[in-house]
């Protein structure tokens, strides 16, 4: 799978992040803080992610900030990304499974190398519901970006 990952900062836990998802066996593509010379800035590095989805580029995204606040609120002015900030797993399951979200948003700060662990694998093992409320409420979210944008 192609993942973006974005950081507005350079610490442990994000280059981890980068470290554990190519070990996983994704390609991964960095921006912000994780590759020398873009903009590390929290709106303009976790944007870059999100367009990176929602053009085809990357399959996923991951986008981190010191709260995971800011980076996920710059990801979902993206039209197309769902971006969800999850702080434990069972949130990161909930997210794929009942939000189908496509944008996963970390805290630098709460977030330890183990938990990084969890929180992926919850990440990458849940599955987009079927049930028809589910589906209605991502076709809604949907329609609330093409009325956005005209589109």
């Amino acid at each position: 799978m192609r993942i973006s990952v974005s950081s507005d900062m350079d610490e442990p836990v994000a280059r981890a992040l980068a470290d554990v998802l190519r070990e996983r066996g994704h390609e991964v593509r960095v921006h912000g803080a994780l590759s020398p010379g873009d903009d590390p800035q929290w709106a303009v590095c976790s944007e870059a992610a999100a367009r990176d989805v929602a053009d085809g580029r990357a399959d996923q995204a991951v986008v981190c900030c010191w709260t995971g606040t800011g980076a996920s609120i710059a990801a979902n002015k993206v039209p197309g990304v769902r971006a969800a900030l999850c702080t434990d797993a069972y949130t990161a399951d909930g997210a794929r499974r009942w939000n189908d979200a496509n944008v996963l948003a970390l805290s630098l700060r709460l977030t330890s190398v183990p938990l990084l662990h969890e929180i992926l694998d919850a990440w990458f093992a849940g599955r987009p519901s079927d049930a028809p409320e589910d589906r209605a409420n991502v076709d809604r979210t949907t329609r609330l970006d093409r009325a956005r944008t005209g589109a």
